[in-house]
């Protein structure tokens, strides 16, 4: 995969303390990687530091998949 991908692979993996394996694009944050809202906010802000985009409320709550954030990343850059 990509880079962005690989990146974000480490901050799921490290924010939520699960396998980096078990991270595919069609994992779902809630259901398959057993994030909360506290873990989604936190994140949506690693993520923010280490893409250097800004992701506001609204659209962070509409990140469901690891693909919905990962095609956020993508088109902000």
């Amino acid at each position: 995969m990509d880079e962005i991908f690989e990146k974000m692979k480490k901050i799921i993996a490290d924010k939520l303390e699960v396998e980096e394996d078990k991270i595919t694009l069609d994992a779902s944050f809630r259901q398959d990687l057993g994030a909360d809202s506290l873990d989604t906010y936190e994140l949506v802000y690693a993520i923010e530091e280490e893409f250097k985009v800004k992701i506001d409320d609204e659209k962070a709550n509409e990140f469901e998949t690891v693909r919905d954030a990962y095609n956020f990343i993508k088109s902000a850059q």
